[in-house]
């Protein structure tokens, strides 16, 4: 994808006002700070730490301990008005970094392989500027959402009321993402990331020998019948105009060469932009499934999760933040306006429950060996993004909260 674009080497920061130019260095010491202790979902307790820490010294109001590890600041303006609240997610993966950086994780086992770092940094320097130059009108809350990459941290959050008191009229979000080059800013009304389902099945057959196959019922065989049966789901029962994706990722069955296997058990990740799709890939996957089953003798158990719903902008907001880039990027041509992805986000059920708008900041830069894809042990990106990152949020917040 990367290569797709032009690879600037550098990114052009001119359009950013000079107080957030010379809020770099902090930018990058306190991303380095969190790139060097990560923490899985819900377990984010230096680093919920680290963020109160910095309100409370900005002097910016706000509740820790929010659905286990959020937090959720908030900055009045001058006077009455609408209510816009970002979000930043902070935990980390369960990936053991092999970066060779001072910065690197400090936790075994543990990376910050996504940008979360970067978004949590991004946030506190619009906290930060933000507390200094309140906005005309209304109230921005920055929500800090554990738990993006599992179990789910933005549904807790919302059970816990952060949309109301007072009531949130729009959200916005970013994500660094190292499949663009530095600069680009990727922002679409409408559906932008897909939706993410899981399923797992268990096939039972008949074990035996491997020399005797007629007295058994081949559960690897069956399985295998229904992965490449899975694959008709989107190239022949969905319209060939709705993007759609189902893959099988796991596969397991057997214990030894001359033994066949009772049963045989896979799972995978169903993906889809248009919710209407979800109950007929639902009913197609377990109807192949029954069917393939059905036909060999062998019995089966399915379970389905809705996992994340697509990420849906919605078109008003998209627009604020297109214009709010066209302001800070190099070039028009450096807004890309239909881009979509495959993957999937919680930021989707904020966006269920108000009007918003989740937007990619491209942050990676091939010149520097800064472009390792998203959940890769290498992930890094340039940290030169990490200020236009904030200009975008304070533009946003100056034009809505007014």
């Amino acid at each position: 994808m990367v290569s797709t674009f032009p690879s600037p080497a550098t990114v052009d920061l001119s359009q950013v006002r000079l107080e957030i130019r010379a809020m770099h260095s902090a930018l990058v010491q306190w991303r380095r700070n969190l790139h060097q202790h990560p923490e899985l979902g819900f377990q984010e307790h230096l680093t919920a730490a680290f963020v109160s820490e910095k309100l409370q010294s900005w002097g910016v109001k706000h509740i820790p301990g929010v659905a286990g590890t959020g937090i959720v600041a908030t900055i009045e303006g001058q006077k009455p008005g609408p209510v816009l609240a970002i979000r930043a997610d902070m935990d980390a993966l369960p990936i053991q970094e092999q970066n060779d950086v001072p910065y690197r994780s400090q936790h075994q086992g543990l990376m910050h392989a996504c940008g979360h770092d970067g978004h949590t940094a991004i946030a506190l320097g619009t906290a930060k500027y933000l507390a200094a130059h309140p906005p005309a009108a209304g109230v921005v809350k920055i929500i800090f959402q554990p738990a993006e990459e599992g179990p789910g941290g933005a549904k807790p959050m919302i059970e816990a009321g952060v949309l109301e008191n007072p009531p949130t009229d729009a959200i916005i979000g970013l994500h660094l993402w190292n499949n663009l080059p530095l600069g680009t800013v990727a922002v679409r009304p409408g559906p932008f990331m897909a939706a993410s389902d899981c399923f797992k099945c268990t096939i039972f057959g008949k074990g035996g020998h491997g020399a005797i196959p007629h007295q058994t019922i081949d559960s690897i065989l069956v399985a295998a019948q229904v992965v490449q049966a899975l694959q008709t789901i989107v190239s022949r029962n969905l319209d060939p105009l709705d993007a759609a994706v189902v893959t099988v990722g796991e596969l397991h069955a057997g214990t030894a060469k001359n033994v066949i296997a009772h049963k045989a058990e896979l799972s995978g990740t169903v993906r889809y932009f248009k919710p209407e799709l979800l109950l007929h890939i639902r009913q197609r996957l377990e109807q192949i499934i029954a069917g393939v089953c059905q036909a060999h003798g062998a019995t089966y158990e399915l379970d389905y999760l809705n996992v994340y719903p697509p990420v849906i902008n919605d078109d008003r907001i998209a627009n604020l933040i297109r214009s709010c880039a066209a302001e800070v990027v190099e070039t028009p041509s450096s807004i890309l306006l239909e881009y979509q992805t495959m993957g999937s986000e919680d930021m989707s059920f904020f966006l269920q429950e108000v009007p918003g708008c989740y937007f990619f900041l491209g942050s990676a830069n091939p010149s520097k060996n800064l472009a390792y894809p998203h959940h890769h042990p290498r992930f890094d990106f340039d940290e030169s993004i990490l200020s236009m990152g904030v200009e975008i949020f304070v533009r946003c917040t100056e034009k809505f909260c007014q």
